[in-house]
């Protein structure tokens, strides 16, 4: 064994609190950068939306080709996201509206349906009224079903004639007493296929249920769908429903839209608004689908970033994560692009800290042997593996959607009751969403690690203290083995703080959190791990070498 000169060991331990520094820069800059594996930073929400349209200036540009229904809609989302155009936007509603009064109930103009209601005329109405509305009289749907049998298309011709099923399962046959509420959803869907407004995807699988239904004399499937269309057609009006079966590719999203419809009331402004700035209403109904309460806040979130955070949300098909840092300055734009590099970057650079860190310390405070000695030299690939389970535990516990399971959706899809009448089940609009993790249980997570920390420090310091005693390797052999009950004292502290920590959720003072409890456990382990392992098992081993190489050199030499 060669043992470096003091010159050079004091190099080295000169150096170690810049390797410190280093390590803790570096592991600092990864955990800077806004990316997570299962959640959205806010800094990437600002900055997919930075220069995209807001909802204010999505809805002065409808009122500028007078879709005025969804421009109102869009309006109440500008509100609720407080906006600071949406006054602007109000303003451009009321001077359309003052100038175009018969077109409010409506929604906007239609050339289909003009020449049968005369859009432009004053109906009394001043604000915006569900399309089945207008189609409850007889007058509406006879001038409805005498246009649509004059239709060219097969299509609506097939649409048509479903009047004439008796198996319509929960609906009354359109043709008998009670059998309005179908009469008008079969004109209502002949209408939305005459005037091209289903997306091609919605208008094939609508024709393949209607051609269904007929050869089977029976509704079947396409009883859900209309039970869709009654719900969404009870709520929007005309120009809204045909701006939302554009961007609706499927017959199960339209489902899905009219159960958020049914569940989230309230809410229904920035569904709706969410759909059409992203373009994609299944997108929409699939996130809020997944996430639930907690989803509907990430959108409203969404929503007041522009367009282009909308977007991101939607594509990442992932929670934000509210409790996020601070970023470094250009790198969320840098994510936008190039997510998995980034992502890749951050794990990296966290390692890597952490290593640097790792061997500053054992240069620092430690070094028993010099550079040259054999703890020293097997030290590398130790601190290697460890950095890597310190730093995966640090990102375990720090992700905030990685091991903890999701709440289940307060908006997962059930059974439609069939209601005819406009009274629905309203949720709470002012419940908040489930806190990814309460600020409570972070701070007792950060206490544990400190804990340790502090158990390891003095570990450290005990093994430096005892490596500097002028005695003999046998000598330092018996103090280190009086020391083992220091050197475990890391697990006490882990047992005694998830003890601590089930006694207070047990009591009710704390809220029951496992991921909290037991990480004082864990950091327990991997504490006395660390102690154990990358020094005191490399130091007692070279106490051992120099007690035997004593012993050698004192040995009587043979005749």
């Amino acid at each position: 064994m060669t043992v470096s000169p003091p010159s050079q060991r004091s190099s080295v331990a000169g150096a170690a609190p810049w390797l410190v520094l280093l390590g803790l820069a570096l592991a600092v800059a990864g955990w800077l950068l806004p990316v997570n594996i299962k959640a959205l930073s806010p800094a990437l929400l600002r900055a997919a939306g930075a220069g995209t349209p807001t909802l204010a200036g999505y809805g002065r540009d409808l009122v500028a080709v007078e879709k005025i229904g969804p421009a109102a809609l869009v309006l109440a989302a500008a509100r609720a996201t407080e906006d600071p155009k949406a006054p602007v936007l109000a303003a451009a509603l009321e001077q359309f509206a003052a100038r175009q009064p018969g077109l409010v109930a409506w929604g906007g103009w239609d050339q289909f349906l003009d020449p049968l209601f005369n859009l432009r005329a004053d109906s009394g109405r001043r604000g915006s009224t569900p399309v089945l509305t207008f189609f409850n009289t007889g007058k509406a749907r006879g001038l409805l079903r005498a246009y649509l049998a004059k239709s060219g298309s097969e299509g609506v011709q097939s649409i048509v004639r479903l009047r004439d099923l008796t198996g319509t399962g929960r609906f009354v046959p359109a043709t008998r007493p009670g059998g309005q509420p179908l009469d008008a959803l079969v004109l209502l869907a002949g209408l939305l296929y005459q005037g091209g407004h289903l997306s091609p995807a919605l208008q094939r699988e609508l024709r393949g249920l209607v051609e269904t239904a007929l050869a089977q004399k029976e509704f079947g499937e396409l009883e859900g769908c209309f039970i869709s269309l009654l719900s969404l057609g009870r709520r929007l009006d005309w120009g809204q429903l045909v701006e939302l079966m554009r961007r609706t590719d499927s017959v199960r999203t339209l489902g899905e839209y009219a159960h958020l419809a049914r569940v989230a009331p309230d809410h229904l402004p920035l569904i709706y608004a969410a759909a059409l700035f992203s373009d994609s209403a299944d997108r929409v109904a699939g996130y809020l689908i997944e996430f639930g309460k907690a989803g509907m806040e990430d959108l409203r979130t969404a929503l007041m970033h522009g367009q282009g955070a909308v977007k991101q949300l939607l594509l990442r098909r992932v929670p934000i994560n509210r409790s996020a840092n601070p970023v470094l300055g250009g790198a969320a734009e840098l994510a936008l692009t190039h997510p998995q590099l980034l992502l890749a970057l951050k794990y990296l650079a966290v390692i890597a800290g952490v290593w640097l860190v790792l061997r500053g310390l054992d240069r620092w405070l430690v070094g028993p042997g010099g550079v040259g000695s054999t703890a020293f030299a097997l030290g590398g690939l130790k601190s290697g593996a460890l950095s890597i389970l310190f730093a995966a535990i640090v990102l375990v516990v720090t992700e905030p959607f990685l091991i903890q399971a999701a709440p289940a959706s307060e908006f997962q899809l059930r059974r439609p009751v069939l209601v005819l009448a406009n009274t629905v089940a309203s949720v709470d609009s002012a419940s908040q969403p489930a806190s990814t993790m309460e600020s409570t249980n972070l701070i007792s997570i950060a206490v544990f690690a400190a804990l340790q920390v502090a158990v390891y420090l003095l570990c450290l310091s005990k093994i430096r203290e005892i490596a500097s005693q002028n005695v003999s390797p046998a000598v330092k052999q018996q103090l280190m083995r009086n020391e083992e009950n220091l050197f475990d004292l890391g697990l006490y502290v882990g047992i005694g703080g998830t003890a601590a920590a089930m006694v207070l959720i047990t009591l009710g003072v704390a809220k029951a959190n496992l991921i909290a409890a037991f990480s004082s456990n864990l950091f327990g382990i991997t504490c006395v791990a660390l102690v154990k392992i990358r020094h005191v098992r490399p130091f007692v081993r070279q106490l051992i070498v120099e007690e035997g190489l004593a012993a050698a050199r004192t040995a009587p030499k043979a005749p």
